[in-house]
């Protein structure tokens, strides 16, 4: 399908639009035939109603897609952010941080695994752990039966 400034070549508002799409983008198109011709429009310079390819739209487009894919997310399986198995299967705390730092406005904290008052915010937050993982062990059968499977260790750390 083909656009009435395709048709013709190039149109006034297109090179409007480019030369500010040029300020936004910068260096990365620079010598692409449209910015071209929108440095010479606006210059001053006659421009030529040449047909020209339009890849501006698609190159911002992508840019957006890998910038959110970036923000948010996990941190990296490794030793200084998960434990191991056999030290009690969780995020330690440079994990916690790390997962703060990538998803601003996070709550997620590290297992309680100290003494704690009865009805303080850290028994009701153990609590409410150890309800939950109850029901994942009903869930995964084999991991309940297996004493050294993450979510058995990760529950004797929390002291469940």
């Amino acid at each position: 399908m083909k656009y009435g400034c395709q048709k013709r070549g190039i149109g006034k508002a297109v090179l409007k639009a480019a030369t500010g799409v040029m300020a936004l983008a910068g260096p990365m198109l620079q010598n692409s035939p449209l910015s071209i011709q929108a440095r010479q429009f606006q210059q001053g310079v006659p421009v030529s109603k040449k047909k020209v390819n339009i890849p501006v739209y698609k190159e911002i487009k992508k840019e957006k897609k890998t910038t959110s894919l970036k923000e948010g997310g996990m941190p990296s399986r490794n030793k200084k952010n998960f434990r191991s198995t056999k030290s009690g299967a969780g995020m330690t705390q440079a994990g916690v941080m790390s997962y703060r730092r990538k998803n601003p406005g996070s709550k997620l904290k590290t297992a309680v695994t100290g003494k704690v008052k009865k009805g303080s915010k850290a028994s009701k937050r153990r609590k409410s752990y150890c309800a939950r993982s109850a029901g994942q062990m009903k869930q995964f059968p084999k991991a309940a039966k297996d004493p050294n499977s993450r979510l058995r260790q990760a529950r004797k750390r929390w002291k469940c």
